[in-house]
């Protein structure tokens, strides 16, 4: 099935750009963001608000705890099911969020065309603890491209790498482009941007809002309930106020903290989003975007009547 997604920078619009379109056209929105999926945390996740989730039926939103474990292989399941879902019932699903992995997900996959191989796993892991970092400069040597690709520190995929290559012979990041090459044309990536004062300007908005709205209550109710552990509670502005009720700084330290950690992952969004070459970046300034999403969504999906 083709997938239409909308991604972007955080702060850039998308949530408001696809709300407008589901007023001309048919949608349902799968969310693509790695914490609104979180149950309770809603002020620092900006979710939708409940204008915006009457306007037009969103999915993948509030469906676990934050203690729950989840990852992008589930992300992609989920989502694969309410697609179908959706087309079946006439509407058009449109993915809608800035989380890099569940695009990665979406649009290459996971490839698991090479069984586990527990004694090749077991060798390495000894290999590594009797020479530390000897994994990654063999992974450099035999697949220089998957070592770009894959954190020094990130060993689960080291190994798989390896255990690849020394089971097949062939280099996974080989394996691995031939899957997203014969899933190029799968999809239509829609990237809605602003010019970077104007971004960092409603990030910086956005985070005072959030802390007007009860930001500081939503944490300190989220703590009382789930304890600081869960890993949700690492993500940006949560962490923050969490060292802030801690004592560790002022909230306007904390504040500010948010805004910066914010704009660094907005620029982190923007870096990630231009490696795909066939993406279509629009300026949320322009006053037509509205209107060529949605004839770019009609030439997709042109036998879906309008509403």
């Amino acid at each position: 099935m083709h997938k239409f997604i909308i991604s972007g920078p955080t702060g850039s619009g998308k949530t408001e750009l696809a709300v407008g379109i589901a007023e001309h056209l048919p949608i349902e929105i799968i969310s693509m963001d790695s914490r609104q999926i979180y149950k309770h945390m809603d002020i620092g996740t900006a979710k939708p608000d409940p204008y915006q989730l009457i306007s037009v039926k969103h999915h993948m939103i509030d469906i676990i705890e934050p203690s729950e474990y989840f990852n992008a292989f589930l992300y992609q399941k989920m989502a694969k099911e309410i697609e179908k879902d959706i087309i079946e019932r006439g509407k058009i699903p449109i993915y809608v969020g800035g989380t890099g992995l569940y695009i990665d997900a979406l649009v290459k996959g996971f490839f698991e065309g090479v069984p586990r191989d527990e004694n090749i796993r077991k060798e390495l892991n000894k290999l590594n603890e009797q020479e530390p970092g000897i994994l990654r400069k063999m992974l450099e040597e035999f697949d220089p491209e998957a070592a770009s690709r894959i954190h020094v520190q990130d060993m689960k995929r080291t190994i798989r790498a390896l255990e690849v290559y020394l089971k097949t012979g062939r280099r996974i990041s080989e394996l691995q482009n031939q899957t997203v090459k014969d899933s190029e044309k799968c999809f239509t990536l829609v990237v809605l941007n602003r010019n970077r004062e104007e971004l960092y300007e409603r990030i910086n908005n956005r985070v005072d809002k959030m802390i007007e709205y009860g930001l500081i209550d939503e944490v300190k109710n989220l703590v009382s309930n789930y304890g600081t552990t869960p890993e949700a509670f690492k993500t940006i502005g949560y962490r923050e106020i969490m060292d802030y009720l801690d004592g560790l700084y002022s909230l306007e330290t904390a504040a500010q903290l948010i805004k910066r950690n914010s704009r660094h992952y907005a620029r982190r969004q923007i870096i990630y989003l231009r490696r795909f070459k066939n993406a279509i970046w629009v300026d949320g300034t322009e006053g037509d975007v509205e209107e060529n999403v949605i004839r770019l969504i009609e030439e997709t999906f042109s036998n879906t009547p309008k509403s």
